[in-house]
């Protein structure tokens, strides 16, 4: 009988890992993420994998976001060499993706390494290198959605559009069980079907088993009006203010709806005279492979930019700037009032948000707008739950901005949304909660109880169930 151990984001939100036993198909992995806001001290101190990676035959990936697969490059380095299963989408993001958490981890490690050095300690090794990235991306197989592929001894794989990020996919895998068909459908992250950029996710109804995410189990989301409008008047009042606004966003997905809905309130003259200053390398590359596939996405929400004459780096938002270098992020700071500054890292662990931050977060005049999720630990997190105080590059710095939160422009389904796909399948499949914290994944399983008599599972890591 096939199994499912549950290694990552069991309870959790991040760190994405399961793994499929079978006696035909042998070990599948369900994506291989890491945990957001892992630095490097911790990544190398912990042991990566509670299996071996030598003994997975392949890996199935729902999605590019790192907490789905930022592992990979480290399981290749301890021997898996088996195919990586993907959209094509993810394909083309992949790359960006990894060789950018590369370069962080790199200088984490440098940085650590320069701290024992000082301690007369022996430096850490680096658990993964560029080598290992392209060994990753040499063992990717993709594919269409909705194409059936064969990956070996009976077993069928399909991928379904799940309106997260563009690639994103549900899972369904059917396996051979002593002659017996199994179906496995795993959610990966569902979107947020009240978007402008992604299409709905795609409802299935047969299955045996389904592991769906519980990200926003317990709540739900603003409609896209109402977080227009809130995000219209934020801006105002900002721009009244006399200040800037710094927005954390995510490289894939959140940026490329958010410059949509700035393009969106500047053709309709609610913009105020805003410079918006995309200062994302990352964000700017992985944009640019939404313009590819723009035709492919919500029509409704995009369809002025399908034309060839407009995408979302060009025409469409006429104050846009995009900023490479590293000095052309830091002339942003000589700006005093105007400035709308949208940069990573998403949940402020990194990256160029946070020596905005640094320069501005301690004037009042000044707005942070979070407009993703936000895991328990991070530094946005610790902002939205209202601290007066953070610790930035070393120093002790007050926070007097605004604080605002949008959580219309979430990725991920809320708790309706979720109910709603679940209670499609016809088959009475066993439903197993994943990719969420203890009590938004509380919440689902009593409302999946209360309205559809479905008894889900919440697993801990480390636990396996049979199917």
């Amino acid at each position: 009988m096939p199994t499912i151990t549950f290694y990552g984001a069991a309870q959790e939100v991040t760190g994405s890992c399961h793994l499929i036993s079978s006696s035909s198909l042998g070990d599948v992995l369900l994506d291989c993420g890491m945990h957001q806001g892992m630095r490097a001290k911790h990544l190398i101190s912990k042991e990566q994998f509670s299996f071996n990676p030598a003994s997975i035959d392949m890996v199935i990936l729902s999605h590019a976001h790192l907490d789905h697969s930022g592992r990979l490059p480290c399981l290749v380095h301890e021997g898996f060499v088996g195919p990586i299963y993907c959209t094509e989408a993810t394909a083309q993001l992949l790359p960006i993706m990894l060789f950018d958490a590369l370069s962080l981890y790199e200088n984490d490690l440098r940085r650590e390494n320069r701290k024992r050095s000082r301690k007369g300690l022996a430096d850490i090794s680096a658990q993964y290198n560029k080598e290992d990235v392209l060994n990753v991306l040499e063992c990717l197989k993709p594919f269409p959605y909705k194409q059936q592929v064969d990956i070996g001894n009976g077993a069928l794989v399909r991928f379904y559009d799940a309106g997260h990020i563009l690639g994103s996919a549900i899972v369904e895998l059917t396996l051979d069980d002593h002659g017996k068909q199994k179906k496995l459908v795993f959610s990966g992250d569902l979107g947020n079907t009240d978007t402008l950029l992604m299409n709905d996710p795609v409802h299935l109804d047969t299955a045996d088993i389904v592991l769906m995410e519980g990200t926003y189990g317990d709540r739900e989301h603003k409609t896209l009006g109402d977080t227009q409008k809130q995000l219209q008047e934020i801006l105002s009042n900002a721009f009244a203010r006399g200040g800037n606004v710094m927005i954390p966003a995510f490289a894939v997905g959140r940026t490329q709806e958010l410059l949509l809905y700035l393009g969106k309130l500047q053709q309709a003259g609610l913009l105020d005279n805003w410079q918006i200053f995309l200062d994302s390398p990352m964000a700017i590359e992985v944009t640019s492979v939404y313009d590819q596939w723009l035709p492919n996405l919500d029509c409704e929400g995009i369809k002025t930019l399908c034309t060839g004459e407009q995408t979302l780096l060009k025409n469409f938002l006429s104050t846009l700037h995009l900023m490479v270098d590293a000095e052309d992020s830091m002339a942003i700071n000589k700006i005093s009032k105007g400035a709308l500054i949208i940069a990573g890292s998403g949940m402020c662990t990194g990256g160029r948000i946070t020596h905005h931050f640094k320069h501005r977060i301690w004037d009042s005049r000044n707005t942070v707008i979070f407009v993703g999720y936000q895991a328990n630990g991070t530094l946005g997190r610790i902002l939205v739950d209202g601290a007066r105080h953070v610790k930035l590059f070393g120093e002790d710095i007050i926070v007097k901005a605004n604080i605002e939160t949008l959580n219309g422009f979430s990725a991920h389904a809320g708790q309706a949304a979720l109910i709603e796909w679940v209670s499609h399948f016809k088959t009475n499949p066993k439903v197993v909660l994943v990719h969420g914290e203890p009590d938004a994944l509380e919440a689902l399983a009593c409302k999946l109880e209360q309205m559809h008599n479905i008894q889900a599972d919440i697993p801990i890591l480390g636990d396996m169930i049979e199917f």
